[in-house]
């Protein structure tokens, strides 16, 4: 059994009779109201501003009579804040684990404790588990392993890729990856999301480039325009959100005045060259 452990994940827990009311009224996803942490799949969500932009996002999924979420490390504290603001007067507890708990990832079997499966969309990535700091002691100490396998399947992720209040829920493909409950009753940023979703206004989406021989934040060149930036780079590969209008010759784009290669996501439902109205 190798678990990876991803040191940029932060931890928390809400528990109470109204803890899944609270989170599943103010984020996109569906969030699970009940699950013993068994490997049931963990829900993707963001949390955004009323301007639809993402302010955190990560996984959220039931075990111990509680719902455990994390988020990336940089988001922690604002993302804390803002719940406690939301919860008002419901009975809900929400307890900051970032002392006492770590995220790891495992792939090759199922861990034991609690642990969901982290799949967005038809993207199975394996598992996410939950574990007391000194349970941790014989976890992979590097998640290298894990952006590699995300980033080769173009998930991207806040912290990493792109910043807080700077992305889309649809600029990272949550309407496709089954992070967005259009089903559900209003949440923050809800107006937005379903804006985008029903005038097909998303202009940018999760780009896979490869071969690229330059730091994270470096601009991708297609048509003598810039495109977006790419995220996190692990061997030579990172996951950009880009301008997809201004793609029209996907072997004609460069990073840092390099060639490079472009994909699409094997999930993606978008395509090179496409243009939408403008908002």
């Amino acid at each position: 059994m190798t678990i990876h452990l991803r040191a940029d994940r932060a931890v928390f827990r809400f528990s109470g009779p109204d803890a899944h009311k609270l989170l599943n009224d103010v984020v996109t996803g569906e969030i699970p109201a009940t699950g013993s942490g068994d490997g049931e799949v963990a829900a993707a969500w963001a949390l955004l501003s009323a301007q639809g932009k993402i302010l955190a996002e990560g996984l959220a999924g039931h075990a111990e009579d509680a719902i455990w979420v994390d988020v990336h490390q940089s988001v922690a504290d604002d993302f804390l804040k803002r719940m406690k603001m939301y919860r008002l007067r419901a009975q809900a507890t929400i307890d900051d684990l970032r002392e006492t708990h770590r995220v790891g990832f495992a792939q090759d079997e199922e861990p034991s404790g609690i642990r969901h499966t982290d799949r967005m969309g038809p993207i199975d990535m394996g598992y996410r588990t939950i574990a007391p700091v000194e349970a941790t002691a014989d976890w992979v100490q590097n998640d290298e392993f894990y952006h590699a396998e995300r980033i080769g399947v173009g998930i991207a992720h806040q912290g990493n890729d792109f910043p807080a209040n700077d992305a889309f829920a649809h600029d990272i493909g949550l309407d496709i990856l089954d992070g967005i409950d259009f089903a559900k009753g209003c949440y923050v940023g809800q107006e937005v999301v379903s804006r985008m979703k029903h005038r097909g206004t998303a202009r940018r989406r999760p780009v896979i480039v490869l071969g690229i021989e330059a730091p994270a934040g470096s601009a991708v060149i297609a048509g003598g325009r810039e495109a977006g930036t790419i995220g996190q780079v692990v061997d030579g590969v990172a996951v950009a959100i880009l301008r997809l209008d201004r793609i029209s010759d996907p072997s004609a784009v460069t990073v840092d005045g390099k060639p490079v290669g472009v994909a699409l996501p094997v999930w993606a439902t978008y395509a090179f060259g496409e243009s939408t109205p403008e908002e």
